[in-house]
């Protein structure tokens, strides 16, 4: 019997602005025809709101985005706030997984915040995920981290510890609120491989989304890159993209990656449930 090729999956990580597009306009729809348009079977997104507040109209945006596009889902909420009603569920903000794969497992870790005499940043995250695909497994981690040096510094180090423990080979994937040349970016280079400098494509800038004003000539457009989809030895990657959109102040980046067939003990964990269309 010939072996089988190594499965390529497409994989994607996109801050969705809670699906408002630089016009300012929320439109979830939008947001999704860009992940559906990518054909990407594994996103990583930022910025999701579950029963947040009046700009994302209380939607659960992780069920909706999950029934619109037939995939597995799981959430991660790093902000989240009692509802005023008893009768409603909490106001949530976070990060999301999709998958056209099962999700063995998924585990929501909250980053350490690092007290600074000028205030401190909204709690972070990191969403884990072990996906099955086919007789495989691979954990996959979707960051968003802060702003704020030593925090970014302490997040990576909590990110790499928690990577290590994997089994299974490893994508890391988000917003990292930081260039290349940062120092804690450098700090994953030394473990992971970074696909867009892989592919020779560290141009491939992601924020601020470009976007035509009206009233003027100016057009905004990339200046840096902080979106990142890092993989382990394990995986090649084929092919890379930032997607031109306005649907968020960030461009999604997609990556095609090739991994290679090991031999696995299946995780033992409860599936998520599937939600169709």
């Amino acid at each position: 019997m010939k072996n089988r090729k190594p499965p390529i999956v497409k994989v994607m990580s996109f801050n969705i602005a809670h699906g408002s597009g630089m016009d300012g306009i929320l439109n979830l729809e939008r947001t999704a025809a860009v992940i559906e348009d990518s054909c990407a079977s594994i996103i990583a997104l930022q910025e999701v709101d579950r029963f947040f507040g009046e700009r994302s109209l209380f939607l659960d945006q992780v069920e909706w985005l999950g029934e619109r596009l037939g995939m597995f889902t799981a959430y991660g909420a790093n902000i989240e706030y009692e509802a005023e009603n008893p009768d409603m569920p909490n106001h949530q903000y976070g990060n999301a997984i999709l998958s056209k794969y099962p999700i063995a497992y998924s585990k929501n870790h909250h980053m350490t915040p690092v007290q600074q005499w000028y205030g401190n940043d909204e709690q972070r995250g990191v969403l884990e995920a072990v996906i099955e695909i086919d007789d495989m497994a691979i954990s996959v981690y979707n960051a968003h981290l802060s702003l704020k040096d030593e925090e970014l510094k302490l997040s990576v180090k909590e990110i790499l510890a928690l990577t290590q423990k994997s089994k299974f080979p490893t994508i890391v994937m988000g917003d990292f609120n930081a260039p290349p040349f940062y120092a804690p970016i450098q700090e994953m280079n030394c473990h992971f491989t970074d696909a867009f400098l892989k592919m020779k494509q560290g141009d491939a800038y992601t924020y601020p989304a470009p976007h035509s004003y009206s009233t003027s000539d100016v057009e905004l457009k990339p200046v840096t890159r902080i979106d990142y989809i890092f993989f382990g030895p394990e995986m090649e990657v084929a092919q890379t993209a930032a997607i031109l959109t306005d649907a968020s102040d960030h461009l999604p980046i997609v990556a095609d990656l090739v991994l290679a067939r090991t031999k696995q003990n299946k995780p033992n964990h409860k599936q998520h449930s599937k939600v169709k269309a």
